[in-house]
């Protein structure tokens, strides 16, 4: 799995490439972690968390606004993301972890909220791909 920031006028994007749609959203929450900082310290605690939607692309927002919440409700930056997506009865549903580096350790631009803007996630014959725009 990889992703690349792109410059998008005022804003940043992240277009990421995995053999799966689980490689896919934890690259593009790495490439969100990216966006907000370059150099990343080896401490923090792994933490937990689940996210439901509708449709994979609304699973995809969800689940980045949701790291986005707890950077700032604990205060830390995610970083070493995994996540689980899977099919459900209901719609999607992602299992994910992180690695929540304080704020205090890193000097991290803020990124505001991920957007609709030109969001793309698809399957290919290589895996999968996704590019989001960030707000910042």
């Amino acid at each position: 799995m990889s992703f690349t920031l792109r410059e998008h006028t005022a804003d940043v994007a992240v277009e990421a490439t995995g053999e799966s749609i689980d490689d896919v959203f934890a690259a593009v929450a790495d490439g969100l972690a990216a966006a907000m900082c370059e150099d990343v310290p080896a401490q923090g605690e792994r933490f937990r968390l689940s996210v439901t939607a509708e449709s994979s692309e609304a699973l995809l927002f969800d689940y980045l606004d949701e790291l986005i919440y707890q950077r700032d409700v604990r205060n830390v930056l995610p970083v070493d993301n995994d996540a689980t997506v899977t099919e459900t009865a209901d719609g999607w549903a992602v299992d994910a972890s992180a690695r929540g580096v304080p704020l205090s350790a890193v000097t991290a631009r803020e990124v505001k909220a991920v957007t609709y803007s030109e969001m793309e996630l698809h399957e290919t014959d290589a895996g999968w791909c996704a590019y989001v725009v960030f707000d910042v």
